[in-house]
């Protein structure tokens, strides 16, 4: 099931959008702190985000560019605010399409099944995965923290794919091997602890040691 994050400070407005999404099977999450979109954003980890423009504390222009700075979500901009140059500025700084309010709710389904569409083929989506600060984004193969950057090779990305999305849990060796295998990349024991190395000192190297925990004769851990 798809998410999308409803990022809307009207709550008559974002209960209507709700429940509309939700009664087309989408899974819905309402931004709970507008000082800290961003925050919220992480712990849903959508695949598509509604954002308005005119918000409390900050406005949309400001979290989609956070957002894009972690992400490449599709971001569909929801305004009244639908001059020429509120439309191009969103465009411009990250958003995929912009629909002015007052709209009708078909236009809008029809909007969101497209971005899902060009977003994902209808396949399943990988959502970013985030702990302490960094975000990974599988789908680029880029781990983001404190706005940095950091590529990631494919056998990278998988590990830390798997162990993020077993977080608090001891993954085995055994079951990272069979993991990179899925993707066609032949690994064995000397390979593994070579690439867990090399992602430890890239990880190192951005600011996050000790981020993955070697737990003796069972395997790898992040988080408690």
């Amino acid at each position: 099931m798809f998410r999308i994050f409803l990022v809307e400070d009207d709550p008559e407005i974002a209960g209507a959008l709700e429940r509309q999404l939700t009664a087309w099977n989408y899974q819905v999450g309402l931004v709970q702190n507008f000082q800290d979109v961003l925050s919220d954003f992480r712990a849903f980890q959508p695949h598509l985000v509604l954002l308005d423009i005119s918000l409390p504390y900050r406005n949309g222009y400001h979290w989609c560019e956070e957002i894009r700075k972690i992400s490449k979500v599709p971001i569909l901009f929801l305004s009244s605010t639908a001059d020429n140059l509120n439309i191009i500025m969103a465009v411009n700084l990250g958003g995929d399409d912009f629909l002015p309010k007052p709209f009708d709710l078909n236009i809008l389904l029809v909007k969101v099944q497209a971005l899902l569409r060009r977003a994902y083929d209808f396949g399943t989506p990988e959502a970013t995965l985030e702990h302490q600060g960094a975000v990974l984004d599988p789908a680029a193969a880029v781990l983001v923290y404190e706005g940095r950057r950091l590529p990631l090779t494919k056998n990278e990305c998988r590990i830390l794919q798997t162990l993020l999305e077993q977080k608090g849990k001891v993954v085995g060796r055994d079951a990272l091997m069979e993991r990179l295998w899925e993707t066609d990349s032949y690994v064995d024991e000397n390979a593994l602890t070579v690439n867990v190395a090399r992602l430890r000192r890239k990880l190192e190297g951005a600011g996050l040691p000790g981020f993955i925990t070697t737990k003796k004769g069972m395997g790898y851990l992040i988080g408690n």
